[in-house]
């Protein structure tokens, strides 16, 4: 072996050496396994894979949020419209009462019964981000006009999805709830204070008042179930990103303290292959005559 051949030797593994310690450097810097993709192809691809996964739970996790608050606004809506209606409903049994009742203390029942309407129509126009919870996708503003028209269009509802093939309703159906029209639970309060005020018996209206305040808690019953649903895919989605962030990591994230102690071994390894170096490859005579 020629000393031009142990020289040419001793360059390929110094500069072999420094490019490994070049590489620990940048990953002790970067505080990442993969700098490019050419470090680990098959890595890389994994860590796209799971970050396209992330992406798509946190998409989900945003539809969840906000499917939340939809659910949230309609069961506090439907609770405060169901303590309406038990008043509704006390305020009737009361006035039902024909002999022990004057006309002065039926007018003010009468008059109790068209704050309770107005307070009721106000919650059945309750929105969320500017949208009504009872309407669907109606972009009429709310859900119910001045003479008790609905304003949500048969089939129309507001889903959002929380997995892939997996969505939920998260609007409330208005319709089914308060009626339309003059079958409304508006128009049955209307009802009652006109019959109070015209001296008309209020006892058969109790009965419509029933099967409103029926239509009500189912409705508010289904609201319970879709809500539940949220929130187990809450924390299905809170699972799942903790997992992806884990695949990620394993793939992407350098474990710090290892690589410092490997940057520091493979500095020692450079620093005694150099000393090595200038101790074998000594000038010969050969060297000056050149």
């Amino acid at each position: 072996m020629t000393n031009a051949t142990q020289t040419a030797n001793a360059q390929r593994n110094l500069q072999l050496s420094l490019q490994r310690q070049a590489k620990l450097y940048d990953q002790a810097t970067s505080q990442k396994q993969i700098t490019r993709p050419s470090d680990d192809p098959t890595a890389t691809a994994s860590a796209l894979n799971v970050r396209s996964d992330q992406a798509a739970t946190a998409q989900y996790q945003r539809n969840v949020d906000n499917g939340d608050g939809w659910l949230t606004t309609a069961d506090s809506t439907l609770t405060n419209v169901e303590t309406l209606m038990r008043r509704f409903r006390d305020l009737t049994v009361q006035g039902a009462n024909d002999g022990s009742l004057s006309p002065e203390a039926k007018e003010a029942i009468a008059t109790e019964l068209d704050g309770i309407k107005k307070s009721m129509l106000a919650l059945a126009n309750t929105t969320y981000l500017g949208r009504t919870v009872f309407a669907g996708n109606s972009d009429a503003g709310v859900a119910f006009q001045p003479d008790y028209t609905f304003t949500g269009a048969a089939g129309s509802t507001v889903e959002r999805r929380i997995g892939p093939g997996t969505t939920v309703r998260v609007d409330a159906d208005g319709a089914a709830a308060f009626g339309s029209g003059a079958s409304s639970v508006f128009a049955l309060i209307d009802s009652t204070a006109s019959d109070l005020r015209s001296g008309v018996n209020v006892g058969p209206r109790l009965a419509q008042i029933d099967d409103r305040m029926k239509a009500i808690v189912g409705e508010h019953a289904q609201i319970g179930g879709r809500q539940t649903r949220i929130d187990k895919a809450k924390d299905t989605l809170a699972v799942g990103a903790n997992s992806l962030e884990s695949q990620r990591a394993s793939l992407e994230d350098v474990d710090l303290s290892k690589v410092i102690l490997d940057l520091k071994t493979q500095d020692v390894n450079y620093q005694t292959a150099i000393a090595v170096t200038a101790k074998v490859l000594q000038p010969t005579l050969m060297d000056f005559l050149r």
